[in-house]
C-alpha cells in the first residue's frame, strides 16, 4: 500500500513535506486522473456551485472533478467565499474534487485557520450583513510544503546554519488544530538527476484508478442504506460498526493512542484511514496491519 493509492479516495487530507523539485506539485496535479468519475448527482452539485460563481460555460454540466490550486497570497474571501455579492470561494469551487495548497506555511495563518470548520463539516457558511449563504465544501485537501524556509533541511551541504530551529519555526506557521485535521503526513524525498533515467514505474495511473474504483464500489455497497457515501463521512456508531479493528488491532490502537497522544478527532480520522486501507486491500475487517499503516501517516503531537 502506498500514499499514491490512498489519495484516490476523498475525503482524505494530506500534506507532502519535501525539498524543492521533489515533484510535490506534479503529484497533486496528477491526482484527479485517479479519482472516480463524478456520478450524475455529483456532477449536478459541482455544476451548481460553478454556476453561482459564474464559471459554468455553455450551460453544460461539469463531468470532471474540480482541481483548484489558489496562490498562497489568496485572501480569506477568495478561499472561503464572500464579497459584496456573496460568491463561493476556492474551497467550494473544489467541492467533490481537489483543493491543492502549495507552499502551505506561506498562506496567512488566519486564512488557513478559516478552513478548519469547513474541513470538519463539509460546508461553509458565509455571513454578511445582507446575506447568510451556505456553500458545499467537501474537498480532498492536498497541501505541500518545504521542510524549512530554505527547503534543504536534510541536505547538510545546502541547509542553512539555523537548522533545525529554522524548520521548527517554519512549520509552526501552520496551526496544530489544522494539522490535526490532516490524515496523511508524507515525507517526499528529493529527486536526483540519476533518478530521472530510471525505468518508468510498473504501475501507472490507470491501474491505480482501477483499484480506487473497486474500493469506492465497496463503500457504495456498504453505505447504501445510510446517508453517507464514503468512509470519510462515517461517524459515531456507524464508524464503530464498520471500522472497529480485530483484537490485535485494538491492542495496537490502544497503545498508540496513548503513546502518540492522539486527540479524539485524530483517533477517529485514523480509523477512517485504516478502513480505507483495508478496502484497498480487499479486507472485510480492519486488522493490525491496517491500523499500523494508518498510524504511520499520523503526525505525533509534540512533547512538552
Amino acid at each position: 500500500m502506498t500514499p499514491d493509492q490512498l489519495r484516490g479516495l476523498h475525503v482524505i487530507y494530506e500534506v507532502m513535506i519535501g525539498p524543492p523539485g521533489a515533484g510535490k506539485s506534479l503529484m497533486a496535479a496528477c491526482l484527479p486522473g485517479i479519482l472516480p468519475d463524478l456520478t450524475p448527482a455529483e456532477a449536478l452539485e459541482v455544476s451548481m456551485v460553478a454556476s453561482v460563481a459564474g464559471e459554468l460555460t455553455g450551460g453544460r454540466l461539469i463531468r470532471q472533478r474540480p482541481y483548484r490550486a489558489p496562490h498562497h497570497s489568496a485572501s480569506m474571501p477568495a478561499l472561503v467565499g464572500g464579497g459584496l455579492r456573496v460568491r463561493p470561494g476556492e474551497i467550494s469551487l473544489a467541492h467533490l474534487g481537489v483543493l491543492f495548497l502549495d507552499e502551505l506555511p506561506e498562506f496567512q495563518r488566519a486564512v488557513l485557520d478559516s478552513l478548519r470548520q469547513p474541513l470538519e463539516t463539509g460546508k461553509i457558511m458565509v455571513a454578511r450583513a445582507n446575506a447568510h449563504v451556505t456553500f458545499p465544501a467537501r474537498v480532498q485537501l492536498i497541501a505541500a510544503m518545504n521542510p524549512c524556509r530554505c527547503g534543504h533541511l536534510a541536505d547538510a551541504a545546502l541547509a542553512c546554519s539555523r537548522a533545525p530551529k529554522c524548520a521548527a519555526d517554519y512549520q509552526a506557521r501552520v496551526s496544530g488544530p489544522l494539522l490535526d485535521r490532516i490524515d496523511l503526513h508524507v515525507e517526499v524525498q528529493g529527486v536526483s538527476a540519476a533518478d530521472l533515467v530510471l525505468p518508468p514505474p510498473a504501475e501507472g495511473s490507470a491501474e491505480v484508478a482501477a483499484r480506487v474504483a473497486a474500493a469506492r464500489a465497496i463503500q457504495t455497497l456498504r453505505y447504501k442504506d445510510h446517508p453517507v457515501r464514503t468512509n470519510a463521512e462515517a461517524d459515531g456508531a456507524l464508524l464503530d460498526a464498520v471500522a472497529t479493528p480485530d483484537v490485535t488491532g485494538q491492542q495496537l490502537l490502544g497503545q498508540a493512542a496513548e503513546a502518540m497522544r492522539l486527540t479524539a478527532r485524530g483517533y477517529h480520522r485514523m480509523l477512517r484511514v485504516a478502513r480505507t486501507i483495508a478496502d484497498l486491500a480487499g479486507a472485510a475487517q480492519v486488522g493490525r496491519v491496517h491500523i499500523a499503516e494508518a498510524l504511520s501517516y499520523r503526525r505525533q503531537a509534540p512533547r512538552n
